[in-house]
């Protein structure tokens, strides 16, 4: 069996984050294992506490992993401060980690600002060069070329300029009120787009953990990044269309939506539907 690690902050509603991304990996048919950065207490409609790991107890995570199960494939997500990345880079580094793919948390939908100015630097420094592929939205896009993204023609320009700079392949999110659902490729000099079906469902908690774990997960299986990202697409969008309503404010998606077996069936009675 193939294997992936992600590398994120645990939600504690289970929408995001670590658990958002084990669920993804498994249902796409590989073994997840996590090295948690931080420790969050939140829900659907919010975030009240976050406790962050230390570097070195991070560190020692990703050694006991990387020295008894060894990942075909990382993801990593948001890391909110410097010395995490640095740690983060250097276990990378050290063993000689493959298929990276780094979903670049650094603005929230609403655009408020995720981490610190160092730990933005300590991110483009460290760990977008090491990456197979970046996962940015729209907003992240602008942080990383360091221009306004409203047409398409500026996606493709963001996107050249990130994939140049870092030397990565980039996929530029849409959403955000650009393209809805359509995504674009770049890598060495080419570019692809990747049209989805704009599916109206609030409850888009975890989109970006769910959409760069299951690229992760495709890559450790041998699938081409092309292969991937359209595999990954496929899935998040069957996850967004069964419409699974929880919570008060926007919700989680149903990663386990296409898993069909006799330990899935609910109870003839009062089991919830």
């Amino acid at each position: 069996m193939r294997t992936a690690l992600t590398i994120a902050g645990s939600d504690s509603s289970g929408g995001a984050g670590i658990q958002a991304d084990i669920k993804t990996m498994i249902c796409n048919g590989v073994y997840a294992m996590s090295a948690i950065t931080a420790l969050t207490a939140q829900n659907t409609t919010g975030v009240t506490g976050i406790m962050e790991a230390s570097p070195e107890f991070l560190g020692e995570q990703m050694d006991n992993i990387f020295t008894d199960i060894r990942p075909d494939a990382v993801k990593i997500g948001m890391v909110s401060s410097a010395a995490l990345i640095e740690m983060i880079a250097a276990k990378l580094r050290e063993y000689e980690a493959e298929n990276i793919v780094v979903d670049p948390v650094m603005v929230a939908t609403s655009g408020a600002k995720l981490i610190a100015d160092d730990a933005v630097a300590a991110l483009k420094k460290e760990l977008l060069p090491m990456a197979a592929i970046l996962t940015p939205n729209i907003p992240e896009a602008e942080v990383l070329s360091g221009m306004e993204i409203r047409t398409e023609d500026d996606m493709l320009k963001a996107a050249k300029t990130i994939s140049e700079t870092y030397g990565c392949a980039v996929l530029c999110k849409g959403g955000h009120q650009l393209n809805d659902a359509n995504d674009l490729l770049y890598r060495d000099g080419s570019y692809q787009w990747f049209y989805g079906k704009r599916i109206d469902n609030p409850n888009t908690h975890g989109t970006g953990c769910t959409l760069s774990s299951a690229i992760a997960a495709n890559l450790a299986k041998g699938f081409t990044l092309d292969e991937a990202v359209e595999r990954a697409k496929r899935y998040i969008s069957g996850a967004l269309a069964a419409m699974l309503d929880l919570g008060k404010g926007s919700g989680p998606m149903n990663h386990g939506y296409d898993i069909r077996s006799t330990f899935t069936e609910m109870a003839e009675r009062g089991g919830r539907q």
